[in-house]
């Protein structure tokens, strides 16, 4: 089952954040945030992309402060990047080797999109 959970607005919207299996091939999972109306269309939202099997259950995964604060400022209100426990590369960080860097968020449509087929 995924995690996920949401955060109600002062507006009445609500951010839905799940974490799913990637839907592209190769193991791990995806954190998607979702702003909308309500949780129902928030999940419409999804399952319109292709990701069926999308359900959330509780709310033991709500969005963080800073994962409203993004996707309130994404003109789309749909974005995601790799799941929580594996979004930290490993490396050194731009100040000295024990900080990491952390992925940003992407816009939906650099998961759907499709590579071209060679000519």
């Amino acid at each position: 089952m995924a995690a996920g959970g949401f955060s109600k607005l002062p507006n009445g919207t609500v951010v839905v954040a799940l974490n799913l299996p990637s839907p592209v091939a190769g193991p791990g999972s995806v954190r998607f945030l979702v702003h909308a109306r309500n949780r129902a269309r928030a999940l419409t939202r999804l399952r319109n992309l292709g990701l069926r099997a999308v359900y959330l259950r509780g709310n033991t995964a709500p969005p963080s402060p800073d994962e409203i604060t993004a996707v309130l400022h994404h003109p789309d209100g749909l974005i995601w990047r790799t799941a929580p426990d594996s979004a930290v590369l490993p490396g050194p960080g731009p100040s000295g080797p024990d900080d990491r860097v952390v992925e940003l968020w992407h816009p939906i449509r650099a998961l759907l999109r499709r590579p071209a087929a060679p000519a």
